[in-house]
Formats: structure tokens, C-alpha cells, sequence
């Protein structure tokens, strides 16, 4: 007479499951169905629980790295994140003490500090390390 525990519990885990974006219990959700099939055979209760457990780990083990696989978003590097890396000359000395000091990257202007602190003068050539804000933080390249 357990398999109405099972189709309870099958229902509300299927319900949970349509309820939410992502898959949360789907593999409980195969357990409970492995139970239920275990139930209706008339195998004892210790074995409907240990097919749902044994069945929904598996499962989980199973799929949960496609699923990761598939839900992961490959991440866009916006105008601003593609100046990473790149070479800038710049066109007004760094000074991050009196907070001035421009550089171009390309033939687009921009603003940029100093990651070391130390001041860069016109024409030196740098490296764009990082974004914070709207300044770019730059360092010399040697040689």
C-alpha cells in the first residue's frame, strides 16, 4: 500500500520541478519512480527506499555535469572589456597623486591611472590591466 506514499511524493517532486527554472528534483523525481515500480511489485519498504536513493544519486551523478555543461554561459566581452590586454600610448602623463594622465588605445581616447602608482609620461607605451569605472589602469612595457 505504499505506492500512494510514492505517487504522492512522485507528484509533488514533478510539481516542484515545474515550478522552478532549473532542474532541482527531477532526479528524485526518477528515485520516486524506481520506489513506486519497487512499491507496486510488493518489494519491502526497505527496498523501495534504497532504490530511491541508490536511483536518484545515480541519476544525479549521472546528468547534473551535462546539465551543468549546458546551462553554462560563455561570457561576452562588452566594448569596454576588449581593451583588456591590449597596447595604449599615452598622450598625457599618468599622475594618479593629481588624478590626470590620458592614453589612446586604438584611436579612442581614455582616461587612465597608474597600477603601480609611479606617473608614466607622454608617449610611453603601456599595457591596459584593468577597467575601474571609466579610467583604464595601465602599466609601462619594458623595453
Amino acid at each position: 500500500m505504499e505506492y500512494w506514499v510514492w505517487l504522492i511524493a512522485l507528484g509533488i517532486l514533478l510539481l516542484a520541478e515545474a515550478a522552478t527554472a532549473q532542474l532541482v528534483t527531477i532526479w528524485f523525481a526518477a528515485g520516486a519512480v524506481a520506489a513506486l515500480i519497487a512499491s507496486v511489485c510488493d518489494a519491502p519498504l526497505w527496498l523501495q527506499l534504497t532504490l530511491f536513493v541508490v536511483v536518484s544519486a545515480v541519476s544525479l551523478a549521472a546528468t547534473r555535469p551535462l546539465v551543468k555543461k549546458m546551462n553554462r554561459k560563455a561570457k561576452t566581452a562588452t566594448n569596454a572589456d576588449r581593451v583588456l590586454g591590449e597596447t595604449a600610448i599615452v598622450t598625457e602623463d599618468i599622475d594618479n597623486v593629481l588624478g590626470k594622465g590620458k592614453v589612446n588605445v586604438g584611436s579612442v581616447p581614455w582616461t587612465a591611472r597608474s597600477a603601480d602608482g609611479g606617473t608614466i609620461p607622454a608617449g610611453v607605451s603601456v599595457r591596459v590591466e584593468k577597467i575601474e569605472g571609466v579610467k583604464l589602469i595601465v602599466l609601462p612595457i619594458e623595453g
